[in-house]
């Protein structure tokens, strides 16, 4: 099993910037990838962005050129840093591991970008 905790939420004004983080424990060596996922309000959970364990990333066209993924293998953890921020990123931002057989969500953390 893996366990998720994920932290650096809040209320930024448009055009502010976040960084969220993601620390994994458990059997990470299990994880194939992380990723970052989003779900507002009345709308589907969506990716915003992956990494794998090679250190592939995958961005959704939305945040393309403001999001940036990283992971620092020696803490376990991943990150989102969130620039430009624009009042449609408000959301729940969601952190997930990927296993072979399973994937493991964090609790979720609010974004609210205030226009």
């Amino acid at each position: 099993q893996v366990q998720l905790v994920e932290s650096g939420g809040g209320l930024v004004q448009a055009g502010g910037s976040l960084r969220l983080s993601c620390a994994a424990s458990g059997s990470i060596f299990s994880i194939n990838a992380m990723g970052w996922y989003r779900q507002a309000p009345g709308k589907q959970r969506e990716l915003v962005a992956a990494i794998t364990s090679g250190g592939s990333t995958n961005y959704a066209d939305s945040v393309k050129g403001r999001f940036t993924i990283s992971r620092d293998n020696a803490k376990n953890t991943v990150y989102l840093q969130m620039n430009s921020l624009k009042p449609e990123d408000t959301a729940v931002y969601y952190c997930n591991a990927e296993l072979k057989t399973d994937d493991y969500w964090g609790q979720g953390t609010q974004v609210t970008v205030s226009s």
